[in-house]
């Protein structure tokens, strides 16, 4: 599948999954620290909705501060109530722009957050995990946005279901989504991994 074919489909999946989400249950918190799993769904909203120019308005006119865009532009598309966040982030699912990311990237933002919203409310999906290797492979090697790179020196990663590894050093092993999460600082993804290195690891996520 192309990369537009996978990140409409996943997009798709989804929003069917969040469709009959309890108003209540929109405020769970995310994998993402200090983000709702609301926030985390308005974020996806504005990534899909850039292209390389928006991206680089919007970053002028937060003072050229990743985070602080990143910030301004979820409150844009969060909207006024759990429904309306649903429906502009269904708005988005046939849309093939973004910021000026390459294709594991792009990946990434969309089956990464995919789970930062799904595994807190116990929601249970099935990912690509070639598609998913291709996201974990550039993340490792790079340190910008999640400093994967670092949190992952002398450390091992094997992965349970697909034939991935990375690494030298203390052994971690796990599902591929698991070994994704925890690379990428979420905590929550060392609670699926084993080995003598999975201790490290938690210890070095946020």
């Amino acid at each position: 599948m192309t990369l537009w074919e996978v990140v409409r489909a996943e997009r798709a999946a989804l929003a069917a999954d969040l469709a009959s989400l309890d108003d209540a249950l929109w405020a769970t918190d995310s994998l993402c620290a200090g983000w709702s799993v609301r926030d985390v769904l308005a974020h996806m909203t504005a990534t899909a909705r850039m292209n390389p120019a928006t991206f680089l308005f919007r970053l002028g006119a937060a003072r050229f501060d990743f985070h602080r865009m990143v910030g301004q532009c979820r409150l844009a598309d969060l909207g006024s109530s759990p429904r309306q966040t649903l429906e502009l982030f269904r708005a988005t699912i046939d849309l093939r722009g973004g910021p000026p990311l390459p294709r594991p990237a792009m990946l990434g933002e969309t089956l990464i957050h995919a789970e930062d919203i799904r595994r807190p409310l116990g929601i249970h999906h099935e990912y690509p995990l070639e598609d998913l290797r291709d996201v974990i492979t550039f993340n490792v090697a790079t340190n910008l946005v999640f400093g994967t790179r670092e949190r992952i020196e002398g450390l091992r990663l094997v992965a349970t279901d697909i034939d991935y590894a990375h690494g030298s050093g203390e052994l971690v092993e796990g599902p591929l989504m698991a070994l994704t999460l925890a690379a990428t600082g979420r905590g929550a993804g060392c609670d699926d991994l084993a080995g003598p290195g999975a201790a490290v690891l938690r210890g070095r996520c946020p």
